[in-house]
């Protein structure tokens, strides 16, 4: 027999469904966001244009998708007036959704400079690197919905600590970027472009892993109290 009033027992189950609900819709903007940066990454390769303009288009719906989640949190809130758990599970879910929205745009942002690129000489080996850059970081993104779903905070911390692989990745192609402008100034233009597309990869990573930490906040309810490892990025980076 269950202690639980009936209508705290009703206001609970309410609250569940709106829950699952807005669980939904972010597993939804998860995937369209994978595939985002899937795209992006295979059209910069391939010279897509039209690919390219597919990603820059669909981002409106993702974008649509993340003000209807904090819209339904909104509402959550207020309705059902959750504390403790309930209400950092809310949050949680509204923060996610905040980082997959700035993923979804930096792969917007790949998407509008391959138009350029496919206008310029090719720089060698640069679209395959950062398509694998890319595939790490949607593997992370991934691994970072799961461990959502599964309350997995093992698997989250795993995430967190691949952040520095993406790193690696983006430093190694940054000298490969200053090499090939030094070797040849006809390079700049392309290499300039290309520069600004591994790093805004590197943000994604960065959003990915603060995906991961608010799994870590809403299974432990604490955020990682050490620092997020990071690599270096060089002292003369563009932009220092």
């Amino acid at each position: 027999m269950s202690l639980t009033p009936p209508n705290e027992q009703h206001i609970a189950s309410a609250f569940d469904r709106d829950l699952e609900a807005i669980q939904a819709m972010i597993m939804k903007m998860g995937g369209m966001v994978e595939t985002a940066i899937t795209e992006a990454a295979s059209s910069l390769d391939a010279r897509d244009e039209e690919t390219a303009e597919r990603v820059r288009k669909n981002d409106e719906a993702i974008d649509a998708l993340e003000e209807q989640v904090n819209e339904e949190v909104a509402r959550l809130i207020a309705l059902r007036a959750p504390v403790s758990t309930d209400l950092r599970t809310a949050l949680t879910v509204m923060k996610i959704s905040g980082n997959l929205e700035r993923v979804g745009d930096y792969a917007k942002n790949m998407a509008k400079r391959t138009g350029v690129l496919v206008q310029l000489d090719p720089i060698e080996g640069a679209t395959t690197s950062i398509r694998r850059m890319c595939r790490t970081v949607e593997g992370m993104l991934k691994d970072a919905l799961d461990a959502y779903i599964q309350r997995d905070a093992e698997l989250a911390t795993d995430v967190r600590d691949r952040d520095q692989e993406v790193d690696q990745m983006y430093n190694a192609l940054f000298r490969e970027f200053l090499t090939y402008m030094m070797e040849d100034p006809r390079n700049i233009t392309a290499c300039m472009h290309l520069h600004f597309i591994a790093k805004n990869t590197e943000r994604m990573g960065d959003h990915v892993t603060s995906i991961a930490e608010q799994v870590i906040y809403l299974v432990t309810g604490e955020l990682p109290d050490d620092a997020r490892p990071k690599e270096t990025a060089p002292a003369y980076e563009v932009g220092n």
